[in-house]
């Protein structure tokens, strides 16, 4: 099985500059826990930001949500993946790298996520 059989296609994106009010706000109108980072320009990475990252900062920094960036928090650059690639491997890169989530790619151009959960779904409907 491939990436492209499994990735979520539509991808939400937030601004580096949006604020984490502006995050959040999106993450819970489209019902997420992460969105995708953008680019600032064509040759930069993509990054994520999560909850948990948007958590820890509030409670380590007790940080105001209306002042600090979504930059100042994202993970960047993500991992990212073609969709051609094997999900087995992708499996294996999540679990030693440690991530949940992966950007896929096509010449550096968003073209999905997956996620851990994508992964373990599409492995229980095998075995059923």
């Amino acid at each position: 099985m491939l990436v492209k059989d499994i990735m979520m296609r539509d991808v939400v994106t937030v601004s580096p500059f949006a604020t984490l009010r502006d995050a959040l706000a999106l993450m819970k109108q489209h019902g997420l826990k992460c969105l995708v980072v953008e680019q600032q320009d064509p040759h930069d990475a993509w990054g994520l930001i999560t909850y948990t990252n948007i958590l820890k900062t509030i409670v380590a920094e007790n940080g105001d949500i209306d002042l600090i960036n979504v930059y100042d928090v994202c993970a960047k650059p993500a991992i990212g993946v073609g969709e051609s690639l094997d999900v087995r491997h992708v499996a294996r890169l999540m679990t030693d790298s440690i991530v949940k989530r992966v950007l896929v790619l096509d010449d550096n151009r968003l073209v999905g996520l997956v996620t851990m959960d994508d992964i373990v779904g599409t492995v229980l409907d095998l075995i059923e």
